[in-house]
């Protein structure tokens, strides 16, 4: 049940290219509904899937490559030891080592906000990236794909729990750029499979049963995967298909919220927009909706929240330099300044929507 009403109220993606968590904290408490920011810059534990692999079984972080590696045979033989622990919350805690950015979030005065949010990276993402010894990706193999969903399940159940002692609205939802695969005729599991993994997985899910993806996105699809917050890159898609106008409308007429990605985070794109052109862009596909369904607009604007498109951990409109030291620093600046101005975007594209549909 969502216990707050979105009134385009602000948010963003959960990767961040900061390197200061201060600096990343600051931003994100300046928005109406703020997050814990995952910073992989900082560490490697705060990269998301780092942050997800702690006490799976059969997982170990591999420092010098800078990525999770997975034992099928270790798996077999931690299996016993983790089904003894899998009643024990604390298994599915997210600690200070793998997440310091999470318990400063907590540290801070979140009570008066509308809503808080969290985040966890999802079963299908973490499934297709993380390869076993023999380098296919362990969401094929049907034990480890079981136990997953399952442990995936439970970690986003427990860091909800914490944010919801901090803020009673709070709400997590998972990150899944991996669902953009299923429709893939290479890969393995496909979209019938996971559609019906992922409603036996959200109905597990504590609280608000939130959704994202930046990737390119088949919206109809993920509006009907079960869950009650979806946020998707809305930039990318350019223009609303009258096709998925029906979709849209249920899942707003059922009580969802859609949290539509609106400001691009790419330099070269971003530097070509404004509040009030994007303002416009998503009036047009609300209008859409609207036009093939009777669905009100302020409707709409009332269940929806305004955000980035997406992360921007690497810039690819920023030239680069013959120098590498110095091209570094400044890549990493660009990222973060073109991070900060789209969310400087985001108070007043608000404020106009609120304006226009009268919420």
């Amino acid at each position: 049940m969502i216990g707050f009403e979105a009134r385009c109220s602000t948010t963003a993606m959960g990767v961040m290219p900061h390197r200061d968590i201060e600096q990343a904290l600051e931003l994100t408490l300046s928005l109406d509904i703020p997050f814990w920011p995952q910073l992989p810059k900082v560490s490697l534990y705060e990269d998301m899937y780092v942050q997800t692999s702690q006490n799976f079984p059969g997982i170990a972080i591999d420092f010098d490559k800078g990525r999770l590696s997975f034992d099928t045979a270790r798996f077999q033989q931690e299996l016993d030891a983790y089904f003894v622990k899998m009643d024990i919350p604390e298994t599915f805690a997210l600690t200070a080592e793998y997440s310091a950015v999470f318990h400063k979030f907590l540290s801070e005065g979140l009570q008066d906000y509308k809503a808080i949010r969290g985040q966890n990276i999802g079963p299908v993402s973490f499934g297709f990236k993380v390869l076993d010894e023999n380098l296919k990706p362990i969401i094929y193999n049907d034990e480890v794909r079981t136990v997953l969903f399952d442990f995936v399940q439970k970690k986003a159940n427990v860091q909800y729990r914490a944010l919801k002692e901090r803020n009673a609205n709070a709400f997590v939802w998972l990150d899944e750029p991996g669902l953009g695969y299923v429709f893939s005729g290479l890969s393995g599991y496909n979209e019938q499979q996971a559609k019906e993994h992922y409603h036996d997985f959200v109905q597990g899910l504590e609280g608000p049963k939130g959704l994202h993806l930046c990737a390119e996105v088949n919206l109809p699809y993920l509006l009907e995967l079960g869950v009650e917050i979806l946020s998707f890159d809305a930039y990318q898609i350019g223009f609303m298909p009258k096709e998925y106008a029906g979709n849209v409308a249920e899942f707003i007429k059922r009580g969802g919220i859609i949290s539509w990605g609106i400001v691009p985070t790419e330099s070269t794109v971003l530097a070509t927009q404004t509040p009030e052109t994007l303002a416009g862009t998503l009036s047009d596909y609300w209008n859409v909706v609207s036009e093939n369904t009777g669905l009100s607009l302020s409707q709409i604007a009332m269940q929806a929240l305004v955000a980035p498109a997406r992360c921007c951990l690497s810039d690819i409109g920023q030239s680069s330099t013959s120098d590498k030291k110095a091209g570094e620093c400044q890549v990493s600046s660009s990222e973060e300044k073109t991070v900060e101005k789209a969310f400087a975007f985001l108070p007043k594209l608000s404020q106009i929507l609120r304006d226009k549909y009268g919420v």
